[in-house]
């Protein structure tokens, strides 16, 4: 059985939520939206750990989540982030025990489905790296520093990146290490490993997936909470 490692970024403030408590601590439903989150991947083969990277003043509420929903045979561990999503991640990559693969996930998409889950898994095993999206929908453009228009690319070839994002350890281990080197920052872990030159597949999920980052989407996500009762 292929072992995995579950990295969750819940470090940021969330400030366009336009709360004082960061979007992971916030309730949905009859827990906070970090828990939800984390039951997503709680029934995948071959979770053996779950680190948290959070803010030091957060610490003590994502460990009691942790010890709240983690089942004996999956490792817990909470640690403080960085300033930035990147350093959280390569804290808590560095906590990481001997694994298979490194799932990387933001705590605030807490409606993916556990079929995509395995299948980004089943893909990075194969491939080494695999992202979780769905294609655009709406028509891109992209601008110069004066806001003006100079193409509008094709949507054939133009997705929307999700999370999970699932790496073989070993070459997420060496993606960070070389952006550290080249004082690179990606805008997410796949631009890390893509830049090495080595092969990110992307696989489709769906538009459920959605990423809680303002008022009107923690609405939603209290809708399909109810919708799920």
């Amino acid at each position: 059985m292929t072992t995995k490692a579950l990295i969750i970024p819940a470090a940021g403030v969330g400030s366009r939520m336009q709360k004082d408590t960061p979007k992971p601590f916030l309730q949905l439903g009859n827990s906070t939206i970090l828990e939800q989150t984390i039951r997503r991947f709680l029934p995948l083969d071959g979770l053996q750990q779950v680190l948290v990277a959070t803010s030091e003043s957060f610490l003590e509420k994502a460990e009691n989540v942790l010890e709240e929903v983690l089942p004996p045979q999956i490792k817990g561990r909470c640690l403080v982030g960085g300033k930035t999503r990147q350093e959280s991640i390569y804290n808590a990559l560095q906590k990481v025990s001997e694994t298979d693969l490194v799932i990387v996930h933001d705590a605030v998409r807490p409606f993916v489905k556990l079929r995509h889950i395995q299948h980004c898994c089943n893909t990075a095993e194969q491939y080494g790296g695999a992202v979780l999206g769905v294609p655009a929908k709406d028509t891109i453009k992209r601008i110069d520093e004066q806001q003006i228009i100079k193409e509008t690319p094709s949507r054939k070839f133009l997705w929307q990146t999700q999370t999970p994002q699932v790496f073989q350890k070993d070459l997420l281990v060496r993606a960070y290490q070389q952006a550290i080197k080249d004082n690179f920052v990606g805008t997410d872990d796949a631009s890390l490993v893509e830049r090495l030159g080595e092969t990110v597949k992307m696989v489709k999920g769906d538009r459920s997936n959605f990423k809680i980052t303002y008022p009107l989407d923690l609405e939603l996500a209290e809708l399909l909470i109810k919708k799920d009762k």
